[in-house]
């Protein structure tokens, strides 16, 4: 009787450790994929796009957006910044729904005389500033998706500062890469490094009754990549040899020099969320690439995009602008806390964005961009950077 109780004890305690779940911070430590994609799925319909352990998560409720992506499984490093807290609360927040993501859809220009971010007669200031509901609030339904891949559409209407209507169909087509894809794009073997790869093919068309004229603004495909900051973090933006003097760093007042270095073809500026700025590239000294490494964790992120040799590109500066159509074609932020001493999060961008779109009725723009995050040793990580930007990693400076 005794030995039968022994062993119905020792049944039921096997039981309850089997049906425990694991303790938190083993299965989805904050930091990693895992706890990302847990935290998300109990708020929102997610896509999960994987390929052994490279890893792409979406959300269709925030615009088709890439959340995050890892290279090592599940538990590997989760690269996008994600905020958890303001996603959790389910409320809408005034200007901005900050949620986060390593590559949302946007459209410019922000500021100027054709902007979409102010109502026509506000000043170009924090509290006159609204992103559109269009491109912060609004749902793009996924209308196919598999394993590897996720198509998202959506059409609405916006209109600018100087009340110019535009109606449009976006679709945003998300792929993981594979390895041949990968190494096909970049020219190099990726053997050596953990990595993950994913491309997005952004499509606008103009579906309004009229074409799109300059003097009434028009718009731009921009994509934005809320990127974790981290003390070591370290944004490389090339540019064309001589081209420093046209490098712009005037967005959100003077950059300390103890954060931005201007080398002849190169700017390094610290990612670490600890002081807001932000530097753009003019289409006349561009390169079609941005990176960024942190040396500590041995990680490299390189983004790769379209760019035909246009030269107009929309203007984003909060002001009346002389030149509307002189704005940047690739551009870094990092956050930190603003004039009233608020933060929106941890984190640093790297942006990209098409020419200025004057779209007949009917035609439809491309705007196509690759990401990429790469984790191995400094060695092998030098060969893709220099490789691929051009900039040897011994040249990164320690900030």
């Amino acid at each position: 009787m005794q030995q039968s109780l022994l062993f119905l004890l020792i049944f039921c305690l096997l039981q309850a450790c089997q049906n425990t779940p694991p303790a938190k911070g083993t299965t989805d430590k904050e930091g990693s994929f895992a706890y990302d994609y847990t935290q998300l799925k109990a708020h929102t319909p997610l896509i999960l796009l994987e390929d052994g352990d490279r890893k792409v998560l979406l959300a269709a409720a925030y615009q088709g957006r890439v959340m995050t992506s890892t290279a090592a499984g599940m538990e590997g490093t989760s690269y996008g910044w994600i905020n958890h807290d303001l996603i959790s609360k389910g409320e809408y927040q005034p200007h901005i729904n900050a949620f986060g993501g390593e590559e949302r859809f946007w459209l410019g220009p922000e500021g100027g005389q054709y902007a979409l971010y102010f109502k026509k007669g506000d000043p170009f200031d924090l509290a006159h500033w609204q992103t559109p509901g269009a491109i912060d609030t609004m749902t793009y339904p996924a209308v196919q998706k598999d394993k590897t891949q996720a198509l998202f559409a959506k059409s609405f209407s916006i209109e600018n500062y100087a009340g110019t209507r535009f109606d449009l169909k976006i679709e945003r087509q998300i792929r993981l890469l594979t390895e041949k894809q990968a190494s096909d794009l970049l020219r190099i073997p990726l053997n050596a490094v953990k990595w993950v790869g994913y491309e997005s093919d952004n499509r606008l068309t103009n579906v309004g009754q009229d074409d799109w004229d300059k003097s009434k603004g028009v718009l731009s495909i921009w994509l934005l990549g809320m990127l974790k900051a981290s003390p070591n973090q370290v944004v490389m933006l090339p540019y064309k040899a001589g081209g420093s003097a046209l490098v712009n760093d005037a967005y959100f007042g003077k950059i300390a020099a103890d954060r931005l270095i201007k080398k002849d073809s190169v700017l390094f500026f610290k990612g670490d969320a600890k002081s807001r700025g932000k530097i753009g590239i003019p289409p006349a000294i561009v390169k079609p690439l941005a990176g960024s490494y942190d040396a500590e964790k041995g990680a490299l992120t390189i983004v790769r995009f379209s760019y035909a040799g246009d030269t107009a590109y929309v203007n984003s500066m909060w002001e009346i602008q002389r030149y509307p159509y002189r704005g940047d074609v690739v551009n870094t932020y990092n956050d930190g806390p603003n004039d009233k001493g608020e933060q929106m999060g941890a984190f640093y961008e790297l942006e990209t964005s098409s020419p200025a779109l004057v779209l007949k009725k009917g035609g439809t723009y491309r705007h196509v961009q690759q990401t990429f995050h790469f984790e191995g040793k400094a060695s092998d990580l030098n060969v893709i950077s220099k490789h691929v930007l051009g900039v040897e990693l011994s040249q990164v400076p320690n900030f």
